[in-house]
């Protein structure tokens, strides 16, 4: 019984090593994957083209897409969405900053970008691999499904914008770069000797005043009206 037992943990053991290695491989590729955003998003349209190939080729597998597009709907609310909930904030009395006295607090999502694209990567690949498992493809009637997966779409979509404009948060920050990148394109024509003295832009605070929730909208046009104001400048 024991030279049994030592020859299973032996036979295991290169199993175990190569599982090992393979994690840790997989590990240090997932890593260095981090700052090539565009890159990573592409292969996951790659995925996601080549899983609609494999469903459209078939006819079928309509529940797993349904299924695919339900946990997808999940993944970008999570990754629209504020790590700590407003409504949780306003009743521990620290809500978001509404004026600019109040001190600015940087939108960090609930699901981040690194785990948002993963999870749909990884959500492709399992569905595709379904796709083969004969089993699963359940016969069902795919317009109502369609539909439905629409509505639910909407319905939370309506939600989501709602809740960013009764908190005055957006989950993006387009604006900010793009003002940021203004501010530094000025202060090179300044030292470049183009512009004698630095005109002095109105540049809103970070933090949005109380009023209408479309003024969140219109920080993030701040940043686009700074860089063509002073590109044909550039340019010239």
């Amino acid at each position: 019984m024991e030279e049994n037992g030592g020859d299973s943990i032996l036979a295991a053991a290169p199993l175990t090593k190569w599982r090992n290695d393979f994690s840790r491989a997989f590990q240090y590729y997932l890593d260095r994957s981090a700052p090539h955003t565009a890159e990573r998003w592409l292969g996951t349209l790659v995925a996601a083209s080549i899983y609609a190939l494999r469903v459209y080729c078939v006819q079928g597998f309509y529940v797993i897409s349904y299924g695919l597009g339900i946990y997808v709907l999940n993944l970008l609310i999570g990754f629209l969405s504020p790590k700590v909930d407003p409504e949780l904030e306003a009743l521990d009395g620290a809500s978001l900053p509404t004026k600019d006295s109040d001190e600015f607090k940087p939108f960090v999502r609930r699901l981040p970008e690194f785990k948002f694209w993963y999870s749909i990567t990884k959500a492709f690949v399992v569905a595709f691999g379904l796709t083969f498992v004969s089993m699963l493809d359940v016969p069902v009637f795919w317009p109502i499904l369609l539909c439905y997966w629409i509505f639910l779409l909407v319905l939370t979509t309506k939600r989501q914008i709602l809740h960013m404009i009764k908190y005055k948060y957006v989950p993006f920050d387009i604006g900010k770069r793009l003002v940021t990148l203004g501010r530094s394109l000025l202060n090179l024509q300044v030292a470049a000797g183009s512009l004698e003295t630095e005109p002095k832009l109105d540049f809103h605070s970070p933090v949005d005043p109380p009023g209408n929730g479309a003024q969140v909208t219109v920080r993030m046009l701040i940043g686009s009206f700074t860089f063509l104001k002073v590109l044909p400048s550039l340019l010239s």
